[in-house]
């Protein structure tokens, strides 16, 4: 078959579904020039959608965003139609209906019948193979998913889906098509979730876990967890999706994998669901939005000071370690330590294999995913933000989960966070748990893109690219590989794999390679 049409005239396309997805893919079209036929099977609702987004791209001219003629020319292109029949001379189809396997299939089968043999069929689903949806089609090869994020017009994402039969010629002019459209496109695999709904499944996966276990709350998860970078943390995400959504997601990710344990849904959020707690939608979340749509936060206390000491010892080296260097070094220089005026001198020890502080024999620890009470006596741990290789620096008043041992003296357990709270950070006190909250969590994002590379999902570039367009990570899984590295990752999910004694934690085989190689 033939690739799709990028003359500078551009092919008309059908977009059939008019809900909040199809009408965002309307517009984007319309928007780089292409006549739109909008289809809906229910009467009316192309026509309500077309109106719909006349009156909100009006709003848009109020805040200088369009110009009125911008807004009569997309308008002017996005053409409601009643038949399917009427979009005969359609040279794109992207399909944006219910996601139901039968439904898209029965649907793609239907315009075979109508639209011209070398006009492409795109699916916009975001969990439903696009190898079994081209199932029975007559020309399957033309069939590609075309992954868009909502808001549409906002996310630059779109994943392009190659199926089973899926000719690379299509793909690579959907990729093309994409990038005219003014978003970013990345090519993967038809394997459940593609990527971004795959890796993402620790995010929401590990929240959930520490939950269960009652080693945090709602709000100490999402304020570790913002403070790494995250636009937002996991708890208040599910609020927003709708824990009906995202459990379904869950669900259909571990099913397809064929109830592979790294995607086992949760019962805490199971239980939400059943209960009608299914967030935002529903007035009742992990949060309450029965008045006001806010989200707790966790605040610095007052005029915290570095406790009385003559000596610090720092140990480790390396990006966090610096880090640690800098706040330190801030604190001490900034205030005199307590009444006493006496300034803490510091000593190093870039030899250690961890990194934090010691102080008179008892040491506050960076977690390298072992349990506060396993590293020993006197041991108290705790979780730095992640650095990303330079575009951010852990700033004052970051928030960051720590936990004592069970063996440590009562003293230092409180003198440990007086002296996170002198250095600029919040420290929020979590169950002594493995890996605490962010570096179990980054770990298992980092694993998850290893394996989707690894199988031939998707490329590393892509998996870090589809991971900051799709869904705002501060990073790429890759990108906090290359600042943290291979061992110290490989080393806390084997920490992790042997404390819970499962399949979740089991380090990928690609992961582990790269470990082999350096």
């Amino acid at each position: 078959m033939t690739a799709l049409n990028l003359d500078p005239a551009p092919v008309p396309v059908l977009v059939v579904g008019a809900g909040i997805m199809g009408l965002g893919i309307a517009q984007v079209a319309a928007q780089a020039g292409h006549t739109v036929l909008l289809f809906d099977m229910r009467a009316g609702v192309a026509e309500e959608a077309r109106d719909k987004l006349g009156t909100s791209l009006q709003a848009m001219v109020a805040k200088r965003k369009f110009t009125s003629d911008d807004v009569a020319k997309i308008l002017s292109l996005i053409v409601p139609i009643v038949t399917l029949e009427e979009a005969a001379s359609a040279g794109l189809v992207v399909e944006a209906i219910v996601e139901q396997l039968e439904a898209k299939r029965g649907l793609f089968q239907q315009l075979e019948s109508i639209v011209a043999p070398d006009c492409i069929l795109a699916t916009n689903t975001s969990s439903i193979s696009v190898t079994a949806i081209a199932n029975g089609l007559e020309h399957p090869t033309r069939l590609v998913g075309m992954h868009f994020f909502n808001p549409v017009p906002m996310m630059k994402l779109v994943e392009v889906v190659s199926g089973l039969r899926t000719a690379p010629a299509v793909a690579e002019a959907i990729f093309t098509l994409s990038e005219r459209w003014g978003k970013s496109a990345v090519h993967a695999r038809s394997t459940p979730g593609f990527i971004v709904n795959r890796i993402a499944r620790p995010f929401y996966a590990e929240a959930l876990a520490l939950l269960q276990e009652q080693a945090a709350t709602p709000v100490v998860l999402d304020a570790c967890l913002r403070a790494a970078g995250f636009r937002m943390g996991p708890c208040e995400l599910m609020d927003l999706i709708g824990h009906d959504t995202n459990f379904a997601v869950t669900q259909s990710v571990y099913e397809a994998n064929f109830f592979d344990k790294r995607y086992v849904p949760s019962l805490v959020q199971r239980e939400m669901v059943d209960g009608g707690m299914l967030g935002r939608k529903s007035g009742q979340g992990f949060y309450s939005y029965a008045s006001v749509a806010s989200v707790p936060v966790v605040s610095p206390r007052a005029n915290a000071v570095l406790p009385t000491v003559k000596h610090v010892c720092l140990h480790g080296t390396g990006a966090l370690a610096d880090a640690l260097q800098a706040a330190l070094l801030h604190a001490i220089e900034s205030s005199l330590v307590n009444s006493s005026l006496v300034r803490a001198t510091v000593q190093y020890a870039p030899d250690s294999d961890w990194v934090g502080l010691e102080v008179a024999g008892c040491q506050l620890r960076l977690t390298d995913g072992r349990c506060a009470t396993q590293l020993g006596k006197e041991v108290c741990v705790f979780d730095l933000p992640v650095l990303t290789q330079s575009s951010r620096a852990v700033t004052a008043n970051s928030v960051l989960a720590w936990a004592p041992s069970g063996r440590a003296s009562s003293a230092w357990a409180k003198q440990a966070p007086q002296w996170l709270e002198a250095m600029g950070f919040i420290p929020q006190q979590v169950a002594d748990t493995p890996g605490l909250v962010v570096a179990r969590t980054i770990a298992m994002l980092v694993n998850e893109a290893a394996d989707a590379v690894h199988q031939g999902v998707c490329s590393a570039p892509a998996a870090d690219a589809a991971m900051k367009l799709g869904v705002n990570y501060p990073a790429g899984p890759f990108e906090w590989l290359a600042t943290l590295g291979s061992a110290p990752v490989c080393a806390l999910l084997d920490v992790l794999d042997t404390h819970y004694r499962g399949e979740r934690y089991r380090v990928s085989p690609g992961l582990r390679h790269s470990l082999w190689k350096n």
